[in-house]
């Protein structure tokens, strides 16, 4: 399978059976498949390939090269990966409204989900995922509904929203890459004494008992 860029035009008319909650689902399914793996990529597109009514019209390795091929290859769905180049494949899922998304993770924090199905995604998985259950997510996001690992939906109900602001957030990145309290400062336009402000009340809200806790408490979660 050649990348995007080379494709077919515009999906020709098919024939449509019964989908979710009587929505119209098409037999015939053209799928886009994003991941900069080319291994894992090639994986995909043989596994999918194999399966009666798919067809994969094209892969991209970034996230920011996804809704132009979306624009060009008019899939049915787009297999994203979250963590691409370029663009997140949440950022990309955001850009996309012609076709269902569904989003491939190795990333297991309930934020990302919270922050997926924000950006419009309508399937969630987990890359531990059976084949299996694949294809089962690819048709049915196809046809309208949602396809959300389980564990992933239980564990987003159970820690609610991210209780952190957006400065908060902002500041701790910031932590993640190893500034300082004057790094962190100069590049948000803050004086320190806000900065350690910031930080106290994340680490309160996060019960961490250090800086360095509260971010990798908040990357676990998927909040930053």
């Amino acid at each position: 399978m050649p990348r995007a860029g080379v494709g077919p035009g515009p999906r020709a008319r098919r024939r449509r059976g019964p989908g979710v909650n009587g929505a119209a689902a098409p037999e015939h399914l053209r799928i886009l498949i994003a991941e900069d793996v080319d291994l894992v990529a090639e994986a995909f597109e043989a596994l999918l390939g194999t399966e009666p009514g798919f067809e994969v019209v094209g892969r991209v390795a970034r996230g920011d090269e996804v809704r132009a091929a979306v624009d060009r290859l008019r899939p049915d769905v787009a297999v994203l990966d979250v963590d691409l180049p370029g663009a997140t494949g949440i950022e990309a899922a955001a850009e996309v409204r012609d076709c269902a998304v569904l989003l491939l993770t190795a990333l297991e924090g309930p934020g990302h989900l919270q922050r997926a199905l924000a950006a419009g995604a309508r399937g969630y998985l987990l890359k531990t995922t059976t084949a299996t259950r694949l294809v089962e997510a690819i048709r049915t996001v196809a046809a309208g509904g949602t396809a959300i690992d389980p564990d992933l939906a239980v564990e987003a109900l159970r820690s609610g929203p991210s209780p952190l602001t957006e400065r908060e957030v902002d500041v701790l990145r910031l932590v993640g890459l190893g500034r300082s309290t004057e790094d962190i400062a100069t590049e948000l336009h803050l004086s320190r004494g806000t900065v350690r402000n910031y930080l106290s009340n994340a680490m309160t809200r996060l019960d961490a008992t250090s800086r360095a806790q509260a971010f990798a408490v908040a990357e676990r979660r998927g909040w930053l």
